[in-house]
């Protein structure tokens, strides 16, 4: 007890108790627990992440939703999708194939 009351009287005599007290709940609340502070601004920053991955993948469904309906709905396209994808061909028709490197 005397080493508490010395390290108070060297270094604490002019901070009152409630000075203390609301420092030491401060740093309690930023390092220690499941929930500090750190922890959940952690995850503030993974949530945001997250959410931003679930909009760009909400965006690329729709267009591929889009893509699909055009598909189903546009003979045109599909025969355009069908020549550039599976390499398919009318009768009588001769295909090169450029591959870049």
């Amino acid at each position: 007890m005397s080493h508490l009351k010395a390290f108070y009287n060297k270094y604490l005599f002019r901070a009152n108790a409630y000075q203390i007290v609301a420092f030491a709940f401060v740093l309690l609340t930023f390092t220690t627990g499941d929930s500090s502070l750190y922890r959940r601004f952690a995850y503030e920053q993974k949530i945001r992440s997250l959410e931003k991955e679930i909009e760009h993948y909400q965006k690329e469904i729709e267009a591929n939703r889009r893509r699909l309906d055009n598909l189903h709905t546009d003979k045109q396209s599909l025969e355009h999708f069908a020549r550039e994808e599976y390499l398919m061909k009318k009768p009588g028709e001769d295909i090169f194939i450029i591959r870049n490197k």
